[in-house]
């Protein structure tokens, strides 16, 4: 071992797989960042005196006598009001072509904000996609994420939630994009002039995908300084979230861990829980609400990547192509924002639960109606009536193209409703009907 301006450099590497590499070493920290014959590494796991570095390119070419040389630091983000309108890699490196950015210096991946400093989520974030807003009300501080084929345009709703929310920052995690969804959505919040209120952390396809678990948590890193120091409304984007658990993968099975479910690590339940907990809201009027994406493997909800995600999360939104009207939509039946209750109907006109329970009860009869239809059954004239209410439905509302306020969504439910149906079909109370029903 030799020591150069107080960094430990070591030559002597004992072992070597195709992402780690580990050596014997004194002093070193977890998570701490390393150079491995150049290629910058990170301490995974500290035995005793025995260090194993995950190296984020890979171990290809590394020699058993390469300089492995200690940083002394964990990853870090410079953060400051100069972070906004900016693009970066995993590492928080500007990718823009802009300048460096100045700022305090933070450790990534730090723990969550400790529950007596949380407050009840009370506050609505407001999308202007009716199938969220209407049906899974989302709450600032709620952790929710999109459940979606890969060949669905889930980036595209992510770039409209980004586009429509309506709070003073969104950081965007991107991991595994493809160059083309990088551009998509550098194009997209430069054109619609929204650049200033949105912070990028990206890792393409070209990438490493090792580095990808580093999104994350400087897309979080960037949100605390936000909501904490700037008591500021931060909304999270966070896609995908399969290619971050595939990337953790490839660490834990190159380590010769043993895997569990769907050869994915046994960590993989705490691993997300520590992303998905810095959801919150705090006293103070700071927040941070997390929306991610997970994409299915052939529409797999019983994968062990949904299936955590399901336990840690409250609720989820589910994306499906509606072939009756031809659009992607959001499933009424299939979604969920468990804390919408906190809002619907407070924060929100009186008449949104009611209405809200209508219109996905008159859903599910169309389904009913098309079950008789396709098994070669008569329908009757409320069954023909349902179907064609849940194309308008799916239409108007349900489409992830749709941007209205939800005001205007209860406007256009209560049309469909007095299109198709008599009051008494409804079950909706009596006053509101009165007050609502198109005359």
């Amino acid at each position: 071992m030799a020591t150069k301006a107080f960094q430990k450099i070591y030559t002597k590497i004992t072992q070597i797989t195709k992402a780690t590499c580990s050596l014997h070493a004194s002093n070193v920290g977890n998570d701490e960042l390393a150079t491995v014959n150049g290629k910058l590494a990170q301490v995974v796991k500290i035995m005793g005196e025995e260090v194993t570095l995950q190296v984020f390119e890979g171990t290809e070419g590394i020699p058993t006598d390469a300089e492995v040389i200690f940083l002394g630091k964990a990853p870090s983000l410079k953060v400051s009001e100069q972070l906004a309108g900016r693009f970066f890699n995993s590492f928080g490196d500007p990718i823009d072509g802009g300048p460096e950015v100045e700022g305090e210096e933070r450790e990534i991946g730090g723990p969550s904000v400790n529950p007596v400093r949380r407050k009840q989520p009370s506050e609505l974030i407001a999308t202007g996609i009716a199938g969220i807003d209407l049906n899974n009300t989302l709450v600032s501080g709620q952790k929710i994420p999109f459940f979606a084929d890969p060949d669905q345009p889930f980036n595209q709703v992510m770039a409209n939630v980004a586009l429509r929310a309506q709070t003073d920052k969104i950081i965007l995690g991107g991991m595994g994009l493809t160059n083309d969804d990088y551009l998509y959505f550098k194009n997209v919040f430069n054109n619609a002039g929204v650049l200033d209120r949105i912070v990028s952390f990206v890792n393409t396809t070209e990438n490493p995908p090792v580095e990808r678990l580093l999104i994350p948590d400087m897309a979080l890193t960037a949100a605390e300084y936000f909501a904490v120091d700037k008591n500021e409304k931060v909304l999270v984007l966070l896609t995908d979230m399969t290619s971050y658990a595939d990337a953790l993968a490839i660490v834990s099975n190159r380590m010769d861990q043993i895997p569990s479910k769907d050869s994915m690590p046994g960590s993989l339940y705490s691993d997300l829980a520590k992303i998905y907990e810095k959801a919150v809201q705090f006293p103070e009027g700071g927040s941070i609400t997390i929306i991610a994406v997970t994409t299915l493997s052939g529409g797999d909800i019983t994968h062990a990547i949904p299936d955590n995600t399901g336990y840690i999360t409250e609720g989820q939104l589910f994306l499906r192509r509606d072939t009756d009207v031809g659009k992607v939509i959001v499933d009424p039946f299939r979604s969920l924002s468990r804390l919408k209750q906190l809002v619907i109907g407070k924060k929100t006109r009186e008449d949104h639960p009611q209405v809200m329970n209508a219109a996905v009860r008159l859903f599910a009869d169309a389904a009913n109606a098309k079950t008789k239809l396709e098994n070669g059954f008569d329908l009757t004239d409320y069954d023909e009536r349902t179907l064609a209410f849940a194309k308008d439905y799916s239409n108007k509302l349900l489409a992830i193209d749709v941007n209205i306020d939800a005001t205007a969504m209860l406007d256009v439910a209560w049309d469909m409703l007095g299109d198709h149906f008599k009051p008494a079909e409804v079950s909706i109370k009596q006053e509101l009907v009165d007050k609502y029903w198109k005359k």
